[in-house]
């Protein structure tokens, strides 16, 4: 069935591109990845919107010049180096060492890189380098979605902002609801055991869609798999 427009402005018309597939080339394992500059290079991108001509470069990472292009972090083991000095917060602005991240390629750069540990610790990998970072809840947004086909048909796309890279809702990619303090708190599934938060317009998004098509309980299908939207109902006491 052929698509159709959506009211929201959540939803971005016209051809999604897809993921590159072309696998990265393997840097040398010798490579260092230097604190001392990483830590200036990251006070001189945090302290100025401006980026230096002379800004060093962030050894360990295969030179690339996809910016939605994802990093097999799942294929990279180096040792764990500390903390980054970086935090996401609940809105998913990154900051290091207190100070925000201006500069939209670094948020990118750094968003490729990230990993959720089976101890729900995040961190940010190379080949040759591991630090934790904080995040207060998903480290990413979904900040628009698309739209093809009706009932089991449809395919849901997202773009994360960080990275601008759109993702198929699926099984493996699966839409999820929790029960939050100011409602319900939507999130997609993501690799490397991540997950994006739902922006609330494009949350309302959906919600319109599994309201037209009627389905018990609310939801919408997508990669073949069915994804409620209903928030959890609360536990008796």
């Amino acid at each position: 069935m052929a698509s159709r427009p959506l009211k929201s402005a959540a939803l971005l018309r016209g051809s999604i591109p897809d993921a590159a597939q072309t696998p990265f080339p393997r840097p040398p394992a010798t490579i260092p990845f230097a604190k001392a500059a990483r830590l200036a290079y990251l006070h001189r991108m945090t302290a100025s919107p401006h980026r230096p001509a002379s800004a060093p470069h962030i050894a360990g990472l295969p030179d690339d010049a996809a910016p939605a292009r994802r990093y097999p972090v799942e294929q990279w083991h180096p040792p764990h180096c500390g903390h980054s000095g970086m935090r996401i917060d609940a809105e998913g602005r990154w900051f290091h060492e207190g100070r925000p991240i201006a500069r939209p390629a670094l948020v990118s750069l750094f968003a490729r890189l990230l990993r959720r540990e089976a101890d729900g610790r995040h961190v940010l990998v190379t080949p040759v380098e591991m630090l934790d970072i904080d995040v207060a809840d998903a480290p990413l947004i979904a900040d628009a979605v698309a739209s093809e086909g009706s009932g089991p048909e449809r395919a849901l796309r997202f773009r994360i902002g960080a990275t601008e890279a759109w993702v198929g809702a699926d099984a493996a990619h699966p839409i999820i609801v929790e029960s939050g303090p100011h409602g319900p708190r939507p999130y997609l599934g993501l690799d490397a055991g991540l997950r994006a938060r739902i922006a609330r317009p494009v949350y309302y998004t959906l919600a319109d869609l599994a309201l037209e098509e009627g389905n018990d309980p609310p939801g919408l299908w997508s990669g073949d798999a069915f994804h409620s939207l209903a928030e959890p109902a609360e536990p008796r006491a």
